[in-house]
């Protein structure tokens, strides 16, 4: 008796895989354009659902329009028109409340009475101009002679006599 060994691949197989893989060459390239079309018509069908919606709301904003009320209320508000009869007043800034300047019991007034009516470099410079007159007014009393004082005087010559002792 004979005995065969199993062929790990055997004619049937490979003529299978070879019909397998040309199946596959001629219907990939059609599948792979199907399924890009299908999600390019999904993605327009979205498109043309928001600009339907957006036309929706363009013409109820239009029918909007129509209403007299509406029309003199946009009048109002955007324009700041006033019926016959009424007087108009305008909020500049509802957010902003008018300070009362602070009043100073004594000593020369602070930069923040004018801060609320200058721009900020105004401002700046009036700081930095009253700096420098304080500090010239008390800079000189405090200054000390340019030949010295007379400690300065006394510890020179401590010094040289204990260098000398």
């Amino acid at each position: 008796m004979q005995t065969r060994t199993p062929h790990l691949f055997t004619v049937r197989a490979l003529v299978f895989s070879l019909v397998l893989l040309a199946a596959f060459v001629l219907v990939y390239p059609t599948l792979s354009s199907y399924l890009r079309q299908q999600a390019e018509v999904r993605s327009l069908r979205a498109q043309v659902a928001a600009a339907q919606a957006r036309t929706e709301d363009l013409e109820a904003e239009k029918k909007r329009w129509d209403d007299p009320a509406y029309v003199s209320a946009q009048a109002r508000e955007r324009l700041g028109y006033v019926p016959k009869g009424l007087k108009p007043l305008r909020v500049v800034d509802p957010e902003h409340v008018p300070e009362t300047a602070p009043v100073a019991d004594d000593g020369p007034s602070s930069l923040l009475d004018s801060s609320a009516t200058q721009p900020w470099y105004a401002t700046l410079w009036d700081s930095v101009e009253e700096a420098g007159t304080q500090a010239s007014d008390e800079g000189g009393a405090e200054t000390p002679a340019a030949g010295g004082t007379q400690d300065d005087a006394s510890n020179d010559a401590s010094e040289d006599g204990s260098a000398d002792g």
